[in-house]
């Protein structure tokens, strides 16, 4: 399921990418908009707009970001959950995500996308599934990279603590100027996979180590 959700987030990407001049309009039409979502919360547009939105995204550097993210934790969550209690958990972290943005960001009339929220809720889910997992992880130090394993409640801890700072420091600046960050969909995937995993989990398994670098 974890590969299935990668494959489809890089399908609709290169959809995306057809559409050239075209795609602007076609964001505003079919991505999520908090300021028109709080217009009519339950119209069949807004609520389709927060799956859609789940699977669209900024660029290169955004997908590839966000989808080496979900290779590299994901799988583990689903070999917990099983495959279809991993797709839900994934698709409810990700509405729980798209909502708290909308919470922080109620005028926005940028289209909301990308990923990174539902992917939120898996790291919030590894955190406290794998607190002790070793990951391998690139530190770049002036000039030289070194390579060094770090338990995963490190990083993804500090990646939390960031996301927090960061999204506080946010609130009532102009939306032009707040960098494009959904930071408060970032918090709240996160929060609400870490508090909703135990719901979602079987029995106990071994914690594994992570098998790719994170940046």
């Amino acid at each position: 399921m974890n590969i299935i959700l990668i494959a489809a987030n890089v399908f609709v990407f290169f959809w995306e990418l057809s559409l050239g001049p075209r795609l602007e309009p076609a964001l505003f039409d079919v991505a999520f908009i908090p300021a028109r979502f709080w217009i009519s919360p339950l119209h069949p547009l807004n609520v389709i707009g927060i799956f859609v939105s789940m699977f669209l995204h900024g660029g290169w550097l955004h997908l590839g970001g966000n989808m080496l993210y979900l290779w590299i934790f994901g799988d583990n969550i689903e070999d917990r959950l099983g495959h279809f209690r991993y797709l839900i958990f994934y698709l409810l972290c990700g509405i729980v995500a798209t909502l708290a943005h909308a919470f922080f960001n109620p005028a926005s009339r940028m289209p909301s996308i990308g990923a990174s929220g539902a992917i939120a809720g898996v790291l919030g889910a590894y955190l406290l599934l794998f607190p002790r997992a070793q990951v391998t992880t690139l530190i770049p130090i002036f000039f030289f990279i070194t390579i060094r394993e770090i338990p995963a409640f490190i990083i993804l801890g500090l990646w939390f603590v960031l996301q927090l700072f960061v999204g506080v420091a946010s609130l009532g600046v102009a939306e032009g100027n707040a960098g494009g960050v959904a930071y408060f969909a970032h918090i709240g995937g996160f929060v609400f996979g870490l508090l909703a995993i135990k719901a979602f989990a079987q029995r106990v398994k071994q914690a594994p180590s992570a098998r790719f670098p994170v940046y």
